[in-house]
């Protein structure tokens, strides 16, 4: 479903909050797809360090990380050591804590960097072992008001009727008007099998839904047919099972004569799934992506595969909302000649975090390095262009129209037929 809040600042909620977990680090010698569908060495869930620390520690190991571990080895043109110095005996609560080391982080100028309290890093490791607890939505502030900017489908919410776009007024009565994102979260999240009463505004009609938390399993890929013509849609590359997913996905599409893979609204996930799933795709040794760490150290991902190759034709969409994993596969894909990009321009982000688990079951995302495409381009804060531009308007969403679907299937279609 086409995602019309698309303003930036969401985008980058999203980004920040949900898809930027990329764990980095692995040597690439590891990523080996076999025929099997076996994926070796997809990294683990973070640990949670469960160390209690007094806050000023947990700030000084915070300063500690950063400074060791973050890509600009100038951090910024600044002097690390003020921030020591500015916040020495002064952290006498959690709270002050966080807020100097978000403060830390802010002077960076990297909105991907973010410390993560408790309940914060809890709710992103739920994320990347697929499974999570609650009713199924996804939300943002914006000008004070919450915005209910995605619902999974067939989750609790989904079910109650719930859906993207509604503006959230009440949680069991309480008005949350102006309130955190964070705020709303915790008023939401609670025992599972339990029910709450949420209150929305769906243009000017107010409507009351009743939903009960439930485990909830993220499906990342849907696939379908349409003749000789595959189609597999990648929703998020956040799980673990992703790229086993979509191995399962490729075999039963395997007699399909072109592929279309689907991209659209897929703001990134797990640095590994975009190396795995490229693999499936191209000859062994093709570069896949650059990644540039600290003081320039360069890591080539390449394909290293056993023979499972699906050399179709392939066409891939894209749009404004297609970020990180999604842009490290799409450039790899269209950079190596594989595939024909398809939709609109991505959203352009060049930059790979990591996941840092702290003393006080704490976390943080950092950014340690930036990615090139295999041509060498930079594409952070630029995104990639499509080799057709076709847009999704309003109106295409209201009439349940898919200009860009329809595009690549007549695309496909034409190649198959050597009309091309």
């Amino acid at each position: 479903m086409k995602n019309f809040l698309d303003m930036r600042k969401i985008k980058q909620f999203l980004l920040l909050f949900l898809s930027i977990i990329v764990l980095f680090g692995i040597n690439h010698n590891t990523y080996k797809i076999r025929q099997t569908n076996r994926i070796n060495n997809v990294a683990e869930v973070n640990l949670i360090d469960e160390r209690n620390v007094p806050p000023e520690e947990l700030f000084l190991n915070s300063w500690n990380i950063i400074k060791n571990n973050y890509y600009n080895n100038d951090l910024n043109k600044q002097n690390w050591n003020r921030w020591k110095k500015h916040y020495a005996h002064r952290i006498k609560t959690e709270e002050d804590a966080a807020v100097a080391i978000n403060s830390m982080l802010a002077s960076l100028d990297d909105s991907y960097s973010k410390f993560m309290t408790k309940d914060e890093f809890s709710l992103q490791n739920s994320a990347i072992n697929s499974k999570l607890y609650g009713i199924g939505i996804n939300i943002a502030s914006i000008s004070g008001k919450i915005y209910i900017i995605n619902v999974l489908e067939n989750a609790p919410a989904y079910n109650s009727g719930i859906r993207a776009g509604d503006i959230l007024i009440k949680v069991n009565d309480e008005d949350v008007n102006g309130a955190s994102v964070y705020h709303v979260a915790r008023l939401i999240r609670g025992d599972i099998n339990e029910s709450i009463c949420l209150e929305v505004l769906r243009g000017s009609e107010k409507l009351t839904k009743t939903v009960k938390r439930e485990e909830i399993k993220i499906k990342t890929i849907d696939i379908k047919k349409f003749d000789d013509i595959g189609y597999i849609r990648i929703s998020s590359f956040i799980g673990l099972n992703t790229a086993k997913e979509f191995i399962i996905a490729l075999n039963r599409l395997k007699d399909s004569k072109a592929l279309i893979l689907d991209l659209r609204g897929n703001s990134g996930g797990l640095f590994q799934n975009a190396i795995a799933i490229s693999s499936l795709f191209m000859k062994n040794g093709t570069r896949i992506v650059n990644v540039i760490a600290r003081q320039g150290k360069k890591n080539v991902y390449n394909v290293e595969n056993d023979g499972y190759i699906y050399s179709n034709p392939l066409v891939v969409l894209i749009d404004e909302n297609s970020a990180s994993a999604s842009e490290i596969l799409s450039s790899a894909l269209h950079d190596n000649s594989r595939a024909v990009l398809v939709g609109t321009k991505t959203f352009g982000k060049g930059l790979v975090q990591k996941v840092f688990s702290l003393p006080n079951q704490s976390g943080m995302n950092l950014t340690i390095a930036k990615y090139i495409t295999p041509k060498g381009q930079d594409i952070n804060n630029k995104g990639i262009k499509p080799d057709y531009t076709v847009n999704f308007s309003h109106m295409d969403f209201i009439n349940n129209i898919d200009p860009q679907l329809m595009f690549a299937r007549q695309y496909l279609e034409k190649e198959l037929s050597g009309k091309l």
